[in-house]
């Protein structure tokens, strides 16, 4: 695997942990999920910076945000309990499809 995906998939991970914590932190109430709020975000946004001196930043931007979307979507009905409706399942899917066209047929992607 290229070392700009192994980037870009730290900086997902990352940013997944950083916006479950925020909904464990109970606005910032909670000592141990806020500390994890703020290193996490570090993080992501660390190799988010790595992952754009390989790759356009609109690319990674839609990669990072469209695959973020999703996990956060399924962290939060494995984690939290919450629940999608078929317009969100449906919209996601399409967010995900994009994110897979991109890396399988854009050139962007891997410049």
């Amino acid at each position: 695997m290229p070392i700009q995906y192994v980037f870009l998939a730290a900086a997902i991970i990352s940013e997944v942990i950083g916006t479950s914590a925020l909904a464990a932190s109970d606005q910032f109430s909670k000592l141990i999920p806020s500390v994890i709020v703020v290193i996490a975000y570090g993080l992501a946004f660390y190799f988010l910076g790595l992952t754009l001196k390989f790759m356009p930043v609109g690319i990674v931007y839609a990669i990072w945000a469209g695959l973020g979307i999703a996990l956060i979507a399924l962290v939060g009905w494995v984690l939290f309990g919450q629940t999608l409706d078929l317009a969100a399942i449906a919209g996601i899917t399409l967010i995900v499809a994009g994110v897979v066209v991109i890396n399988l047929f854009s050139s962007s992607a891997h410049s």
